[in-house]
């Protein structure tokens, strides 16, 4: 078979004609990535996050370390709760769940935490594909539910925006 008909189009475009790509498709601009908080000695965890994806442990943790965000991963309630009480009055500003954890029931714990710490804000993520799960984890009183790819967009900002101390004023 004669392929010679690709050497007459435009480069390796499989056809398309030159300056068009298909709709959707076009380049994704990346965010700058926020500027890093001041470094803190005496910082307390703020942010606590219930995953089970060593990889994807790997990456938030990552994102926390370059904005000198202190993040700390949990296993159970009772791990939250320990924590917790170690930073004295101060309560957290975030909890992370992974919807689809396989040691804790996300949608049992998160009405039993938002009973407890009123002004924390919980953010869980899922599979794009999951949307009964996203609008049950609403209802049980998730502030925020994000598909897994918009979570990792979207990470520092939220990192940054929860990490800073109350009386800071985070400006994005």
């Amino acid at each position: 078979m004669d392929h010679s008909y690709r050497a007459n189009m435009a480069g390796n475009n499989n056809g398309a004609r030159p300056g068009r790509q298909r709709p959707g498709f076009s380049h994704a601009y990346p965010q700058p990535d926020p500027e890093p908080l001041p470094m803190r000695e005496d910082a307390t965890s703020r942010i606590f996050a219930f995953v089970d994806d060593l990889f994807f442990q790997a990456k938030i943790q990552e994102t926390a370390r370059k904005l000198n965000v202190k993040l700390e991963f949990v296993k159970t309630e009772a791990d939250l709760t320990d924590k917790i009480k170690l930073n004295g009055e101060e309560k957290p500003s975030l909890i992370i769940f992974d919807l689809n954890h396989n040691t804790v029931k996300p949608l049992t714990l998160i009405p039993k935490l938002k009973s407890k710490l009123k002004k924390t804000s919980v953010i869980g993520f899922l599979s794009h594909v999951q949307g009964d799960l996203k609008q049950k984890a609403h209802e049980v009183g998730c502030d925020m539910v994000l598909p897994r790819s918009a979570f990792s967009q979207n990470l520092p900002q939220l990192l940054r925006r929860h990490g800073a101390p109350e009386d800071e004023e985070v400006v994005n």
